[in-house]
């Protein structure tokens, strides 16, 4: 296999917490970061505490119990630690939050000098998002911050990432979700040895300022030589289009759905999307206002997605799991 000069890392690593047909929950680690994304919230025992002490924010889709009974682990082990975990939803989402946080009784409270809060985002509209903070030291008593409009339609967004949404139809609201990087900065191994330096953890910050876009002035430090100035350095990288993952589950098959999707996760490097039935229980399908194997593998055409990721498959299929990602297969192909 040919050696190639580009050093490609994965920004964003999605994984199936619990398989294609168990509940939805996407672990989505972010290699520059200490932090993780969940999408989901379905039953959470395969994630270790470790993983879950990275999940800094949160995607519900809607809140039936396969996709959101896992905030109770979610809780359990970052109580008494100083965080904040952002969770975007539609709306309702705070109030669902706010019942779960009010099963429990917080009389120990004033022994702890951590602050852990929940950050609710609900997704009222496109372009608007109304937020409600709970926290631990105030027993996690609903604190309304009101609407807040969505800038650039991120409702998310941090150096590394942004968490986009839409608003598309199941028996109701049901967001699906896009995780964008904004660009990728690769580093070309022969540009770095041919300039008489060595591949090492130095080129993450040269990457980190082409990636915020800093003025050529600015000094990146060197091993064992000082300094030299981004502009001097910015020939080492490439910038690239960043990776994209897409997330759709428990959607109905509607004209309306299947445009919002293709704006929402086109051109997605993964698509991760329901295919609870198969295209033979499409009436099925209907009365459930699910996807079928042939509809999420259309839709994934239709979003130009590099790969298809189906998932939420129904229990009735566990013996059939070949059938079903064939039958995807197909219809994504053509």
């Amino acid at each position: 296999m040919a050696r190639t000069n580009k050093l490609v890392t994965s920004t964003l690593r999605p994984r199936l917490v619990n398989g294609r047909f168990g509940d939805p929950a996407l672990f989505v680690e972010v290699a520059h970061e200490r932090r993780a994304l969940l999408l989901d919230l379905g039953d959470l025992a395969r994630l270790s505490a470790r993983d879950l002490l990275r999940v800094g924010a949160v995607g519900v889709s809607h809140m039936h119990m396969d996709h959101f009974i896992g905030f109770d682990a979610l809780l359990r082990v970052n109580v008494g630690r100083d965080a904040q975990v952002d969770i975007v939803g539609p709306v309702g989402l705070a109030a669902c939050v706010g019942a779960k946080l009010g099963g429990y009784t917080w009389d120990l409270v004033d022994r702890y000098t951590t602050e852990l809060s929940f950050v609710v985002h609900e997704v009222e509209a496109p372009d608007t998002v109304k937020r409600t903070r709970f926290r631990f030291s105030q027993r996690f008593a609903a604190e309304a911050e009101g609407l807040v409009p969505v800038q650039s339609g991120a409702v998310l967004e941090t150096p590394h990432w942004r968490l986009c949404t839409a608003i598309l139809a199941h028996h109701g609201p049901c967001l699906g979700f896009a995780i964008e990087e904004p660009v990728r900065v690769n580093v070309w191994r022969n540009r770095v040895e041919a300039a008489g330096l060595e591949v090492g953890p130095w080129l993450k910050a040269l990457k980190a300022a082409v990636r915020d876009g800093l003025p050529d002035h600015t000094p990146v430090a060197l091993p064992n030589e000082g300094t030299r100035e981004l502009g001097e350095l910015r020939p080492l990288v490439s910038v690239e289009r960043g990776q994209k993952v897409g997330y759709v589950t428990d959607v109905a098959d509607t004209p309306g759905n299947r445009t919002a999707i293709a704006e929402l996760c086109g051109d997605a490097d993964t698509l991760f999307i329901e295919a609870s039935f198969t295209r033979a229980d499409a009436d099925r399908a209907a009365a459930r206002a699910h996807l079928t194997t042939t509809a999420a593998g259309e839709i994934g055409r239709s979003c130009g997605a590099r790969r298809l990721e189906p998932f939420h498959f129904s229990p009735r299929y566990e013996d059939c799991e070949q059938m079903l990602l064939a039958e995807v297969a197909s219809a994504f192909a053509g």
